[in-house]
């Protein structure tokens, strides 16, 4: 069954998240349940990404990869670490959503 390349950066973006989130509580890697959940994550989201660099562009995967990242990840430090965003911050991040987008709608880019 082949797996369509936006599914393949969706769990992508998804193991990345888990896997930093999982990063604060390894205390440095010196837990080991929580570095496991660290490596497993991030092997699992380079090789989805890279699966989907076969078909999409790398400006545009590493664009949506990156930006949903960081707005996933900060929505995670707040829920599970209290760290809320000021004014910057969501303005930021309202600004990296609208750079993806511009990115996904306008650009002619091409995998080859």
């Amino acid at each position: 069954m082949r797996v369509p390349p936006y599914a393949l950066l969706a769990i992508a973006i998804v193991a990345e998240v888990i896997a930093t989130s999982a990063m604060r509580a390894s205390d440095g890697f010196s837990r080991l349940l929580p570095s496991a959940v660290v490596v497993a994550g991030y092997g699992i989201a380079f090789y989805c990404l890279s699966l989907t660099l076969k078909s999409i562009p790398v400006g545009i995967v590493y664009a949506i990869w990156s930006g949903a990242g960081i707005v996933l990840i900060t929505l995670v430090a707040l829920v599970l670490y209290r760290q809320v965003p000021d004014l910057p911050a969501i303005i930021g991040l309202g600004l990296i959503v609208a750079g993806v987008a511009v990115l996904n709608l306008f650009s002619k880019m091409q995998a080859h």
